[in-house]
């Protein structure tokens, strides 16, 4: 007889290890399948390599600070396969504690392959092809995100994604990266900050088009300053492998833009990993744009919910982790976890960081909201000034006295947006928020200003 669990699994990301931990907690029976490493994308592809090199990038960018504070280092150099070592020691840290999460929970954990064959089966198949078929009330698919490679380009070793640059055991001295998004600008900070010649190619009129336009006119001054050159506008043509380099061609103001570089990186976004052929049989609805879900997270089949990057919209692993924590609530009837989308805070981690939540000024202005935009810059903060932390601030959007979005850029940029997320979720208004005591002298006194 099969064995039958109240919750299965499929996927070991941010989202399927948020989902196990709070239905164990429940004292449900639960059983989390993933067929690579534990941690699913954000540890091994996204999140934690990426932060672990821009770390080491970052210590070696702020040497040339320290010789306007008295300090003369003047042998500094890049061991690039000891940052190399640094991003994989952090990538295993950060799986062993994603297994370990799982163990201490007494949830059950099986690697390798889950196909949904009902709402109510799972198959699973180890490396070794043996397979089983568990029974279960309720199914959770987090199969996550793949880069999303346009048509006409052919990955190679030298044309590569955001997965592919993450192998790179040399540091390359010129890159071309496609794309002006996230993905694509940090990878050029990292690079730059590193002394690599970088170019970026983007389609649209300017970097990182969704976030504020002052803060991405404020990061475009500072990776010019790095020596990244931007190429916005620009529509690529083609994109070949020489053997020993990479030739593109795009256009650019209606004339051709020819640029070779050692290696190429295709930043073009990610999309849903899509398993149609299971999901057409289930009769599960979806688009490109990822799988349907309600306001459960439940697909149109009862019994079948779907969390993270696979549903599409933001793709962010602490998106995915209190999207999975509310369906696994509304499965075990626990309504302490609550989902609001405007509640999900985003960070951009270039140097200087991006962060934002809720509503930006723009987006407010198009929906016709009568606003009150509030700025607090960093060159005003004391410690910003001792510190040497360089440009920066802070935009906080009011209505009707009350916080309804912020938007961050610089220093430090991702812990800050933590207490805003806070104030925006429970609707601080002006006077509340002016009674919030602030530590002094620390850069958290940026936030003073915004209450008026």
């Amino acid at each position: 007889m099969s064995e039958k669990y109240d919750l299965i699994i499929i996927g070991g990301g941010p989202g399927g290890l948020a989902a196990a931990d709070v239905a164990a907690a429940k004292k449900k029976r639960v059983l989390i399948i993933e067929k690579e490493g534990w941690g699913g994308t954000c540890t091994h592809r996204g999140c934690i390599p990426t932060k672990a090199l821009l770390t080491c990038s970052k210590h070696f960018a702020d040497l040339k600070k320290l010789k306007r504070m008295g300090i003369n280092i003047t042998d500094a150099s890049v061991d690039y396969p000891t940052i190399k070592k640094h991003q994989q020691q952090i990538v295993k840290v950060s799986a062993l504690g994603a297994q370990k999460m799982l163990t201490d929970a007494r949830a059950e954990i099986k690697q390798g392959t889950g196909e949904i064959v009902s709402p109510s089966e799972v198959r699973f198949a180890d490396s070794s092809g043996k397979n089983e078929v568990f029974l279960t009330q309720n199914i959770m698919i987090a199969w996550g995100s793949v880069p999303q490679v346009l048509p006409a380009i052919s990955l190679s070793e030298r044309v590569l994604t955001s997965d592919g640059i993450l192998n790179l055991n040399s540091l390359p001295s010129s890159i071309i990266i496609v794309g002006g998004s996230v993905i694509g600008v940090e990878f050029a900070t990292f690079f730059a900050e590193l002394g690599a010649k970088v170019t970026i190619v983007e389609i649209l009129d300017r970097i990182i088009p969704i976030e504020d336009q002052e803060c991405a006119d404020l990061l475009k001054q500072e990776l010019t300053r790095l020596g990244v050159v931007i190429h916005t506008s620009t529509r690529l043509e083609s994109l070949k492998d020489t053997g020993s380099s990479v030739a593109m061609v795009a256009q650019k103001d209606g004339k051709p833009l020819e640029i070779n570089a050692d290696y190429a990186l295709l930043c073009t976004g990610r999309k849903p990993l899509l398993n149609t052929d299971e999901l057409d049989k289930l009769g599960i609805k979806y688009s490109k744009s990822g799988i349907a879900i309600d306001k459960n997270m439940m697909s149109n089949i009862a019994g079948i919910y779907a969390v993270g990057d696979v549903t599409g919209g933001m793709m962010l692993a602490h998106r995915a982790m209190q999207q999975a924590k509310y369906a696994a609530g509304r499965m075990f009837e626990d309504a302490s976890f609550t989902y609001n989308e405007n509640f999900i805070p985003s960070v951009v981690y270039s140097h200087p960081q991006i962060a934002r939540l809720g509503y930006t000024q723009k987006r407010a202005e198009e929906e016709g909201l009568a606003i009150e935009v509030v700025k607090s810059p960093y060159s005003a903060n004391i410690i910003a000034r001792a510190e040497l932390i360089g440009q920066g601030f802070v935009k906080a959007i009011f209505q009707e006295d009350k916080l309804i979005g912020a938007t961050i850029v610089g220093e430090d940029a991702a812990e800050l947006i933590a207490p805003l997320t806070l104030a925006v979720s429970t609707e601080m208004t002006k006077r509340q928020l002016k009674n919030w005591v602030l530590p002094h002298p620390t850069l958290s006194e940026i936030f003073a200003a915004i209450s008026g």
